[in-house]
């Protein structure tokens, strides 16, 4: 059984308002901070149990990421400017959304 992909690279560009993430296979991507906050895996977000999830205000379009802390071998979590910090991406999220696909 091979590995799942494992990132060798996040850079977080303020200047861009992007994540760079590349991986152990060569893949490699960004992800625009708005699609990050968009996306983010929290129940806060996607609601809790099996019902649709909650109504979500607007992301302001110059969001920007304050912060990020490892969780685990598996996970980073992401504080945004909008006080947002509960999602936890995992690597598979994040190779998802910055190369299509989750290997």
């Amino acid at each position: 059984m091979n590995a799942a992909p494992w990132p060798v690279r996040l850079a977080f560009r303020k200047s861009a308002a992007e994540l760079a993430v590349e991986f152990d296979d060569g893949a490699s991507g960004t992800i625009p901070y708005v699609i990050l906050r968009k996306e983010s895996p929290s129940a806060e977000v996607r609601g809790h149990g099996g019902g649709p999830p909650p109504p979500q205000p607007p992301v302001p379009a110059d969001i920007s990421v304050t912060g990020a802390d490892p969780v685990g071998r598996y996970a980073v979590r992401i504080h945004f400017s909008d006080g947002h910090n509960s999602g936890l991406y995992t690597w598979g999220q994040l190779r998802q959304l910055a190369v299509g696909d989750a290997a």
